[in-house]
């Protein structure tokens, strides 16, 4: 008896990807990134994980890459499985980004560097103006709602 077998299509895994969350009295850190595939807009430091690397230690390391700035004690503070018609354009592809808080000790200089054009930082209502991806968005909303409602300002 012949046994056939018929190849089955294999689903790419998700690629993983962790940024930073930075806030320095009421503003938060973002970078204009230089490539695809969220170029031109603005979001937390971050970037693609190196093999074996724990996903804390990429959101510290793409956070000195992108600004200079030496960050301690990531937290783990939201996840969000990015298919790859959330990220346009040449280098698309499925992403499973995990998004840290992340204190620095000193906050300059801040220079922009790797795949990020600009570093700044943007009180909340600045960065519902800006061009961000919805996870940016999102994750300053729920920071946001979380304060005192006296400094949500």
């Amino acid at each position: 008896m012949s046994h056939s077998s018929t190849p089955m299509a294999t689903v790419p895994v998700p690629k993983l990807a962790a940024s930073a969350i930075v806030e320095w009295q009421g503003r938060f850190l973002l970078v204009k990134r230089r490539n695809p595939p969220a170029a031109d807009l603005y979001a937390f430091p971050g970037g693609r994980a190196e093999p074996d690397e724990a996903l804390e230690q990429t959101a510290l390391r793409e956070l000195q890459e992108e600004t200079g700035l030496v960050g301690e004690s990531p937290r783990l503070f939201a996840v969000y499985d990015l298919p790859p018609e959330s990220t346009k354009g040449p280098g698309a592809a499925h992403y499973h980004l995990s998004v840290f808080t992340i204190a620095v000790a000193d906050v300059a200089p801040l220079q922009a560097s790797d795949d990020a054009v600009e570093a700044g930082w943007y009180a909340p209502q600045a960065i519902f103006d800006l061009p961000v991806p919805d996870s940016v968005r999102d994750c300053v909303q729920r920071l946001i709602e979380a304060r005192p409602a006296d400094t949500r300002a």
